[in-house]
């Protein structure tokens, strides 16, 4: 199917409880691979010393905050950016302890074990609510994307898909690519999840555009763009689902030049 039949979830919105739900559960037959997978790799990652600095910037599609738990044992100021308002209501009721907010115990439950606090994930959860300072809307067409705040440069930048989404093709890819680059300070590190030959994802009966591509494109996109990869992981996609085509979820970080 054209990537022009598909939705655009900066554009016509998504349910981001449904999205959660589909991709993010704690469901055996999900939770391996888009759940446990990318939590375990940002423990690795942050725990063997990697992480400088304080202050962090999240992008990632939908209201999800699994992937965060572990940089707020290290980043004490981070914020988060989206893209879609719907997905903002939807992270803010969960951060503000409000009525009907998604449960993300299991995930908590995830980082408590490994980090060896299984009777601590209130507390971890906690921690990652303290952490986070700002819930920004974010805008790719914009120079600025977060006008008009202006944010410092950030130690950190994590990016969960979101540019897979909003990008129509290598061209769109690139440019995206470049602006959250320019986000990051010298030296900073950019830790950017991707899904390997994906084209859609379904949710709620709505099939989304995802730019599909391969390994070899995100390095060279990374290297073009002068950053300099550290660790690269690759798991190929346990469990197969009508609800997206993706063939593998892969973990890369790269610094930015000083």
């Amino acid at each position: 199917m054209d990537s022009l039949t598909h939705k655009f979830y900066h554009i016509h919105g998504m349910d981001s409880r449904e999205y959660s739900n589909s991709f993010f559960s704690d469901k055996e037959d999900v939770a391996d691979d888009s759940l446990r997978f990318p939590m375990m790799n940002l423990h690795y990652w942050f725990c063997h010393g990697h992480a400088k600095g304080k202050f962090c910037i999240d992008m990632s599609v939908g209201s999800v905050i699994h992937h965060l738990y572990s940089a707020s044992n290290f980043f004490k100021q981070i914020v988060v950016l989206k893209s879609n308002e719907k997905c903002i209501v939807e992270l803010n009721r969960w951060l503000h302890d409000r009525t009907g907010a998604y449960d993300w115990k299991h995930a908590s439950t995830v980082v408590a074990d490994l980090e060896e606090k299984r009777d601590q994930h209130e507390d971890i959860e906690m921690r990652l609510k303290s952490s986070i300072k700002q819930v920004l809307k974010c805008d790719f067409e914009q120079a600025n994307i977060t006008s008009p705040v202006v944010l410092p440069l950030a130690d950190c930048v994590i990016s969960g898909l979101l540019i897979d989404n909003i990008s129509k093709n290598e061209v769109d890819y690139m440019r995206n690519l470049e602006k959250i680059t320019k986000l990051l300070k010298p030296g900073g590190h950019l830790l950017l999840f991707s899904l390997i030959d994906k084209s859609y994802m379904i949710v709620r009966g709505e099939r989304f555009h995802f730019f599909k591509y391969n390994e070899s494109f995100v390095k060279n996109a990374l290297d073009k763009l002068g950053l300099v990869i550290d660790y690269c992981a690759v798991k190929r996609r346990r469990y197969m689902s009508d609800l997206n085509d993706c063939k593998a979820i892969m973990f890369t970080v790269a610094h930015k030049g000083e």
